[in-house]
């Protein structure tokens, strides 16, 4: 969630674009559209806590 999180402080906002690559601090780059749409998609398989993390920064899941 670190990518998510770096996105959102930076762009102002959780909306990720599909084809947008994140580069975390070390240089590893990240499909961050790519994991987000899986994420959303396979919410079910997310723990409360992961949910919840994510909903405090914005996302929502309908």
């Amino acid at each position: 969630m670190r990518r998510h999180t770096q996105y959102a402080a930076r762009e102002g906002r959780v909306i990720v674009p599909r084809a947008h690559e994140e580069h975390l601090p070390d240089g590893t780059p990240v499909r961050l559209g790519v994991w987000l749409t899986n994420t959303r998609s396979r919410r079910t398989r997310l723990t409360p806590e992961q949910r919840t993390q994510l909903a405090n920064l914005g996302i929502h899941w309908a």
